[in-house]
């Protein structure tokens, strides 16, 4: 699909109906822009939301996943073994 768009004396431009529609593209949605060698590609985007977690945290998850010396033992030697 290819179309012309006009930019405004603001620097925008309307995606049309059919292309936001084909593309998922609502009100609201998130677009990528890139510079590709003198073309613009644009492309919907996906956000998700990003979480900081505490020093604690981390550490208690790193305690919780530690493999035991058994544990560690029996993955090698299948790693070995294969």
């Amino acid at each position: 699909m290819r179309e012309t768009l006009i930019v405004s004396s603001r620097g925008q431009v309307t995606l049309p109906a059919g292309m936001r529609k084909q593309l998922g593209i609502a009100p609201g949605s998130a677009v990528i822009i890139e510079d590709r060698d003198g073309e613009l590609r644009l492309k919907p985007a996906a956000v998700l939301e990003i979480e900081a977690y505490s020093d604690t945290q981390i550490a208690d998850w790193d305690r919780e996943d530690a493999l035991t010396t058994d544990e560690r033992q029996r993955i090698l030697a299948r790693l070995q073994a294969a």
